[in-house]
């Protein structure tokens, strides 16, 4: 999977997550302004993955599950194998996906954080994933 799309991926569940909070405050009775970054908007979405809230495109452990399927490759390891030996080979196999996905994720972070300590008020946490993923779903611009 190329970096660009597990980086709009990430932006999915992130953009998603926005969603899960506000129907965990609404079920809990928790009060809630509809947004985690106090700004009032609408909705994203975007295309990034994210769309539908059926359990299994919708939910955290759907979507999450479903990115960590499709990063992390499948391999063996020898029956013959020693510990130590087996340690290396998952070691060796899920280090570059793990990379990639805190790569994506920090990414993300970056540069939510950067327009955050900016103090930028003219932009809303949602509506800076919905440009980032547009940003990523352009070739040229991919990270």
């Amino acid at each position: 999977m190329e970096q660009s799309e597990v980086v709009l991926r990430a932006i999915g569940i992130l953009t998603q997550s926005a969603e899960w909070i506000r129907t965990a405050n609404r079920d809990t009775g928790g009060e809630t302004d509809g947004h985690a970054d106090g700004h009032t908007g609408g909705q994203a979405g975007g295309g990034t993955g994210a769309e539908g809230s059926s359990p299994e495109r919708g939910s955290g452990e759907g979507q999450i599950g479903s990115l960590l399927a499709e990063v992390f490759p499948s391999f063996t390891v020898s029956p013959e194998s020693t510990p130590l030996e087996a340690a290396h080979a998952v070691t060796a196999a899920a280090l570059p996906p793990m990379m990639q996905l805190i790569g994506a994720f920090t990414y993300v972070f970056a540069q939510l954080a950067e327009v955050h300590d900016s103090g930028r008020t003219d932009i809303t946490s949602e509506d800076l994933l919905r440009e980032l993923a547009l940003r990523m779903s352009r070739p040229n611009d991919a990270v």
